[in-house]
């Protein structure tokens, strides 16, 4: 951090494993706090230029503004804008033909969050030969453990299971993997946690405030009150019927963040580990929770397919910044996606590899009990119809190699 004799912070820098280098220049406390909420605390001065500078202003002027999308994309003369963060108004420059290079993002302050930061970041991690992978991972007994899927395919669920079990936090969302496959990196950003996932770990609940616990309270005798109601006149009366609309939208309420420390007994450490096994998971419609060996080819193959859908909202933004500045393109967004392929695909190779299949949502106790067993040294394999004691729904996991 670099402050004037006045304390005015001038920059502040973030360093992802020395993969990314991101600086911000005139934060305020509030501008620095939005950005340590998104990139965790991986506060370090750069020896190197950064990749990514964000510079916050008081004003962001945008006379002559054109819309792309109404209140949300918009450019002029001087360049493309992003108009809404996490669905509030806000005024940030975007320069789409630096990602890869050293993209500026210039924020008007107030902003809520950056908006694309997290994408940006990831994706520039692919000129150092870092491919980005939404997943979690953890350290459980000296084995670097690797956890991958759909978005709430079950990650989470996972790392939640073997924290309470003494593993070591190493990130959650998005994971670095390096080409030849020897480290994984996490970006220490807040766990997000459901209340379901809250009533089955105790020891965490305690530490949400009181605030969210009378919230979740609340919900849930709400909802049960709309379950009791039975059908007839009563369910079709003006109160209820508005009761039934707001449901989902309350249910959307019930999960809290938390800080990596306040879920991992022994807090976060270096955030970093190498990835000797891998679990892509897979939700079900069965009871049973099922592990089984895969080629870890495909896993790779089909998180493609993910990574490319997570980065989908900065991909339709480019397009929208491309309909702003017909003719203009970034050759590194363009061949991102065949770049992932090729990297993951190394990062990858030869990998012990297996597939969970689960209920949603589950018992994170059975899913500890169904992966352990294959959570072991490398080069140690799952004994083919090996089964684990523990229960989901009255019948027992299955564990296949």
């Amino acid at each position: 951090m670099i402050a004037d004799a006045d304390a005015r912070v001038r920059h502040l820098d973030f360093d992802l494993h020395g993969v990314v280098g991101i600086r911000l220049i005139d934060p305020s406390p509030s501008d620095m706090a939005v950005v340590r909420r998104q990139l965790g605390l991986l506060e370090q001065p750069l020896a190197r230029d950064p990749d990514v500078v964000v510079r916050f202003v008081d004003e962001l002027p945008t006379a002559g503004l054109r819309f792309v999308e109404h209140g949300r994309t918009g450019f002029t003369d001087d360049g493309f804008f992003v108009l809404q963060s996490r669905k509030r108004a806000a005024r940030v420059r975007i320069a789409f033909d630096g990602i890869g290079d050293c993209c500026e993002i210039v924020c008007q302050r107030g902003v809520r969050s950056v908006p694309f930061l997290m994408a940006i970041v990831t994706l520039t991690a692919l000129k150092r030969d870092c491919v980005p992978l939404h997943a979690s991972a953890f350290v459980y007994q000296g084995t670097g453990v690797l956890v991958t899927g759909w978005a709430k395919g079950g990650k989470t669920e996972a790392l939640l299971a073997f924290a309470a079990r003494g593993a070591e936090y190493v990130g959650d969302e998005w994971i670095l993997l390096t080409r030849d496959g020897r480290r994984m990196y996490g970006i220490p950003e807040f766990i997000r946690l459901q209340d379901w996932h809250l009533r089955q770990l105790p020891a965490v609940q305690r530490k949400v405030g009181r605030s969210h616990r009378l919230l979740f309270q609340a919900i849930r005798g709400v909802d049960r009150l709309h379950g009791v109601v039975p059908a007839g006149r009563l369910a079709r009366s003006f109160p209820m019927k508005m009761l039934a609309e707001a449901l989902p939208a309350l249910r959307r309420q019930l999960n809290v963040q938390l800080d990596p420390a306040d879920v991992f007994p022994g807090g976060p450490r270096s955030f970093a580990a190498t990835p000797e096994k891998v679990f892509l998971m897979v939700g079900h419609d069965e009871p049973t929770i099922r592990v089984d060996g895969i080629d870890p080819q495909e896993v790779a193959r089909r998180m493609v397919a993910s990574n490319c859908y997570e980065q989908q909202p900065l991909l339709t933004t480019y397009l929208a910044y491309q309909f702003a500045f017909p003719g203009r393109r970034n050759a590194f967004i363009d061949r991102a996606p065949a770049l992932q392929a090729e990297i993951l695909a190394s990062a990858l190779a030869g990998k012990e590899a297996f597939t969970v299949r689960h209920p949603y949502p589950c018992d994170l106790g059975a899913l500890f009990e169904a992966m352990a067993p294959a959570c072991t040294v490398t080069g140690a394999t799952v004994p083919r119809d090996a089964v684990t004691p523990s229960r989901v729904a009255g019948r027992p996991s299955e564990v296949r190699a």
